[in-house]
């Protein structure tokens, strides 16, 4: 005779539980909402395109090694990324001054102009969402997400 044991929820397991629920929802969205984005900003931008887009308007002028560190990625993964986006028109490159070997990435005028239009369509889009909510709940949000992605970026 076999015998079994019951699993006892740990107290508090339940919150946890919920929260990765939720996240779990949220990132799902949240990567069809890029796709959305990457598609305003070029029809032709693939899914990492957009993300990297914006990283190098972040961090511009930004060296593609940097980039690659940054997403732990490769140079020659990277590279393929940074030429699609060069032959669409969206980015540039310029010669490092202090290392002739080297170049740096910055936005186009025309990527830095179809990147602020994706953005803002987000931004009405989220209002539109969050506009029923107090302000000092969406802040609240706001604030409670950036604790949870400082803590991201440490684990």
């Amino acid at each position: 005779m076999t015998k079994t044991t019951a699993v006892v929820p740990v107290e508090g397991r339940e919150a946890y539980s919920a929260v990765e629920h939720q996240l779990g929802v949220l990132f799902r969205r949240s990567r069809a909402l890029s796709a959305e984005m990457r598609r305003a900003v070029h029809p032709e931008l693939d899914a990492g395109a957009y993300g990297l887009l914006v990283r190098i308007h972040e961090a511009a002028p930004a060296r593609p090694s940097d980039l690659a560190a940054y997403y732990g990625i490769g140079k020659a993964t990277i590279s393929r990324q940074l030429k699609v986006l060069e032959m669409l028109g969206l980015i540039e490159r310029a010669p490092d001054p202090v290392d002739g070997r080297a170049h740096f990435l910055e936005l186009t005028d025309e990527g830095q102009q179809r990147l602020d239009r994706a953005r803002r369509a987000r931004q009405e889009r989220f209002r539109a969402l969050l506009d029923t909510w107090p302000e000092d709940e969406v802040r609240l949000l706001a604030d409670m997400l950036s604790r949870f992605n400082a803590l991201t970026e440490t684990f």
